[in-house]
C-alpha cells in the first residue's frame, strides 16, 4: 500500500482542488496562533506554543486513525483506500519536482521576475532581489532540504507506523513551516514546533545523507564528492538536519550553496557548503530533481526490503 501511495503521488501530486488534510492542519495552527501568539510573558508564549503543538499533533493523528478505522468498518476495501489516501498526502515527490521545474522554465525564458515568484512558493526567504545564479542555488538548496522532510522522512514514518504516524509527522512538519522560525514573532511561541521538527527529522536526515550519494552514483553525478562534502560540511548549518542533505546535494552537483538570506527583514548569513567546481546553470535544477527522485526510489526499495526481512525473521 505504501508503493501504491507513492505511485499515486507521482501521478497526481498535490491537486489544488483536493481538500488536502495539510491545509486543514494549517488552519488549525493559524487558529491557535491568532488566539495565543504574542500574549503574555516569554514563558507564557512558550507554554501556548507547546500546547498548540501538542493539540495539533494529537488531533491530526486521532482524526487519521479514526477515519481509517471507520472506513475499515464500512468495508475492508474502503479501509485500504483510506490507508493509501492518507499515506499519499504525506508525500511530496511530484509537488517538489513541479515547483522546481516551474522555476527552471521561467529562467529558461529569461523571466527573472516570474522565477522569483515561483521560488517564493518553495522557500521562506525573500526572493525579490535574487539574481539568476542565486535563484538556481536557492532552488537546488530547497530541493535537497525538502528531499528529507517532504519525501524521505514521510516514507520512513510510513514504513515505521503506517499513515497515522505519517500524518503525525506531516503535522509536525507543517507546524515548523508555519511557526518554527527564530524571529521576533515566533521565537518563543514556535520553539516547541521547531524542536519537534528537529527531533522528527533527525534519523531521516541522516538516511538522506546516505541516499543522495547513492542516487548521485546511479544518475551519473559525483558519488565520492557527495559523500565527502556531506561529512565535511553537513554540520555547518545551525540546524542539526538540513545541512546534511544540502551538503550531499552540493557535492553531488559540484556547486557551492549558502550565503546571505533575507527572512522577512531578518538578514541571516548561512555558511557556505560545497565547492564550486562547475558554472552555475539552469540545468542544475533538473539534475537536483533527478537526484531527489532517485533518492526517493532508493528509500522505497530499502523500506520494502527491510519490512520483508523483519517479516521473515518473525516468521522463523
Amino acid at each position: 500500500m505504501i508503493i501504491l501511495s507513492y505511485i499515486a503521488d507521482i501521478i497526481f501530486g498535490d491537486p489544488r482542488w483536493f481538500p488536502h488534510p495539510v491545509r486543514l492542519i494549517g488552519r488549525l495552527i493559524s487558529y491557535f496562533e491568532r488566539m495565543f501568539n504574542g500574549k503574555g510573558s516569554k514563558t507564557t508564549q512558550r507554554f501556548y506554543g507547546t500546547l498548540t503543538a501538542i493539540v495539533v499533533v494529537v488531533v491530526s493523528g486521532v482524526c487519521a486513525c479514526a477515519l481509517i478505522k471507520l472506513a475499515e468498518k464500512l468495508h475492508p476495501l474502503a479501509g485500504k483506500i483510506m490507508w493509501v489516501l492518507f499515506a499519499w498526502i504525506t508525500l511530496s515527490v511530484k509537488d517538489l519536482a513541479v515547483h522546481a521545474r516551474a522555476v527552471g522554465r521561467s529562467l529558461a525564458i529569461n523571466n527573472i521576475g516570474q522565477s522569483r515568484k515561483k521560488l517564493s512558493f518553495m522557500v521562506g526567504r525573500d526572493t525579490q532581489e535574487l539574481s539568476q545564479d542565486e535563484i538556481i542555488c536557492a532552488t537546488v538548496e530547497t530541493i535537497a532540504e525538502n528531499t528529507t522532510d517532504g519525501i524521505i522522512a514521510p516514507l520512513f514514518y510510513l514504513f515505521l507506523g503506517g499513515p497515522v504516524l505519517g500524518v503525525i509527522f506531516k503535522a509536525i512538519s507543517t507546524l515548523d513551516s508555519m511557526i518554527g522560525y527564530k524571529n521576533e514573532r515566533y521565537l518563543y511561541f514556535g520553539r516547541c514546533a521547531a524542536k519537534l521538527d528537529t527531533l522528527a527529522n533527525f534519523i531521516p536526515a541522516r538516511i538522506t545523507g546516505l541516499l543522495i550519494p547513492l542516487a548521485a552514483l546511479l544518475s551519473g553525478k559525483n558519488f565520492a564528492e557527495s559523500f565527502r562534502i556531506c561529512f565535511r560540511d553537513g554540520r555547518k548549518r545551525d540546524s542539526l538536519n538540513s545541512g546534511i542533505s544540502e551538503a550531499a546535494m552540493a557535492g553531488a552537483l559540484g556547486i557551492q550553496i549558502g550565503g546571505t538570506c533575507n527572512y522577512e527583514g531578518t538578514i541571516v548569513e548561512h555558511p557556505y557548503i560545497g565547492e564550486q567546481r562547475r558554472p552555475i546553470s539552469i540545468s542544475l535544477i533538473m539534475e537536483a530533481v533527478t537526484v531527489s527522485i532517485v533518492s526517493s526510489l532508493l528509500m522505497l526499495v530499502a523500506g520494502v526490503l527491510f519490512k520483508q526481512i523483519i517479516i521473515y525473521l518473525f516468521c522463523l
